[in-house]
């Protein structure tokens, strides 16, 4: 059964959308039945171009994603989600949605690389693009299958601290 991760930014434009696609990537790559998705509690519509670039520049496909609300997720029918990561730290100071099933919650905290002066923006983006890289490869290494919510959650957050 494919273990689906939501990965929430309050905008849905950078980190989020990284998490999604380097998980998604190394899924693919590695084999692993796992899906990401991503949104925002207040989608800005449009993905950052400098996120884009880096994964276009890490030979990420990037087709397909866009900037979207959280709430396509806690709708009826919506994938059902086994990891919700938050990755900016205004998402993880909201009040996310109910969602079905009590999935694993854990926030991994990046700074936004669109903060960045601007002549150090692409540098920054490609640094959040490969912390979040690594951090995805290390959950992929999980037997995410056969691991309980409680064995989930406990793993999650023992990432959290290297």
């Amino acid at each position: 059964m494919t273990t689906n991760v939501l990965i929430l930014c309050t905008h849905n434009s950078a980190r989020s959308v990284l998490a999604e696609a380097m998980l998604n990537h190394w899924a693919r790559k590695l084999g692993k039945d796992v899906k990401a998705f991503s949104a925002g509690s207040t989608p800005s519509g449009r993905i950052n171009s400098y996120a884009i670039a880096a994964l276009n520049n890490a030979d990420v496909d990037t087709r397909g994603y866009r900037s979207k609300s959280w709430d396509e997720f806690s709708r009826p029918g919506a994938p059902h989600m086994r990891i919700v990561i938050t990755v900016c730290d205004s998402a993880a100071a909201e009040q996310c949605p109910y969602w079905p099933g009590t999935p694993a919650q854990i926030h991994w905290g990046y700074e936004d690389p669109s903060n960045a002066p601007e002549a150090k923006r692409a540098a920054a983006f490609e640094s959040t693009r490969q912390s979040i890289s690594d951090r995805m490869l290390e959950l992929l290494q999980l037997p995410l299958a056969d691991m309980s919510n409680d064995e989930l959650q406990r793993a999650l957050e023992h990432m959290s601290h290297h």
